[in-house]
């Protein structure tokens, strides 16, 4: 199969969506890597490194989308490159189709058969979706820590405090991989952590691992609601799988936080779990609703690109072979990359998805 590797074009996106070592891997299995010229420099990989494991350099993105019967990307195609996507050629990326209709509706109408990073189930757990959570839970305190500080227009605090001041008060909305490594970075800066969740189970093994300034707590909408009005920073890390973030603070429930607390909502890529976020970029990350300062980048790993891309590829990568080796109508019918169909030949195949836009719903393995 010839695979291609696109240069993202996202806003402020430095990930690619295959390394060195990936393109071995596929190549060594008998595949044409085509990857595109200097796609890869945001992540340090020069395309020298590429063609050095077999990997063809290709001109430009035309060229990439017009000779591969595989796309590996690491964002959702943007409008530019609809029209590049071609009938029952096989798209493997995050697409959180949840969270946009419009990119739904363009894939279906492509033709394309477009699996999701995102929704691939295997052993109970979202293993695609993993490592860019476990960046974007650590880079939630990091953004939020400079966040508080005055010349963001925040209340001007330390995280962890000092000695005789108090610390900032954290409030992290989920107890998932998100969640989890928010919760470890802000209680090892020293702060106060309020962790909420609605899994009982999922409370009591946090009790065993987390530090003892993280205080565990059963989500509700009275207890989110107590707990953001103390929160200096609240961090939305709730994930409901292929389908749009449940929204658990209301644009009203802002009128009882403090006044230059800060809101980084993790959840944006599938819609946001604050009903005041919109997403925003890198570039321009942040802005105030109600005197409560936003950060809701949408692809918040893209700051750290080569952590980012290392990290998605070590895990993509086998699948993004097996998908390759199997081919659509085989992947469909397969237990665990069947879970990962979102569209295929214009139908929508994800019951999430389904449910968000009111679309007719069809198994992935009653399609192909």
């Amino acid at each position: 199969m010839i695979i291609g590797v696109p240069k993202e074009i996202k806003p402020q996106e430095n990930r690619i969506g295959a390394v060195p070592a990936m393109v071995l891997e596929l190549v060594d299995a008998g595949h044409k890597v085509l990857v595109e010229k200097d796609g890869g420099l945001g992540a340090g990989i020069p395309d020298e490194a590429f063609t050095a494991v077999g990997a063809t350099i290709a001109p430009d993105a035309a060229t990439v989308y017009g000779e591969s019967e595989m796309i590996v990307k690491v964002k959702e195609p943007l409008a530019a490159e609809y029209p590049l996507i071609r009938p029952n050629q096989i798209v493997f990326t995050y697409f959180h189709f949840a969270a946009s209709q419009e990119l739904t509706v363009a894939m279906m109408q492509s033709g394309a058969h477009c699996f999701a990073y995102e929704t691939l189930i295997h052993n109970d757990s979202l293993p695609l979706l993993t490592p860019m959570s476990e960046v974007a839970g650590r880079m939630a305190v990091q953004v939020g820590a400079v966040c508080l500080e005055k010349h963001m227009g925040s209340r001007g605090i330390l995280l962890g405090g000092i000695p005789g001041v108090e610390p900032a008060n954290v409030v992290i909305l989920g107890g998932g991989v998100v969640g989890t490594n928010a919760a470890k970075m802000a209680a090892g800066l020293g702060a106060d952590v309020r962790l909420l969740d609605i899994d009982l189970e999922r409370l009591r093994y946090l009790s065993d691992v987390m530090a003892a300034n993280v205080t565990l707590l059963h989500s509700s909408p009275i207890s989110v609601r107590e707990q953001i009005a103390q929160a200096d920073l609240v961090i939305g890390a709730v994930l409901v799988q292929g389908a749009r973030a449940p929204r658990l603070v209301r644009r009203q429930d802002l009128a009882d936080m403090k006044d230059g607390a800060v809101i980084v909502d993790v959840a944006v890529d599938q819609g946001g779990c604050i009903e005041t976020c919109k997403p925003t970029t890198h570039a321009d990350p942040t802005y105030v609703v109600d005197g409560v300062l936003h950060y809701c980048v949408a692809n918040m790993p893209g700051a750290v690109p080569r952590t980012s891309t290392f990290g998605l590829t070590n895990a993509t990568g086998p699948w993004a072979k097996r998908l390759a080796g199997m081919g659509a109508a085989a992947a469909a019918k397969d237990p665990v990359l069947g879970t990962a169909a979102n569209v295929l030949a214009g139908r929508c195949t994800h019951q999430g998805v389904a449910e968000a836009f009111d679309l007719e719903f069809t198994a992935p393995d009653q399609v192909l």
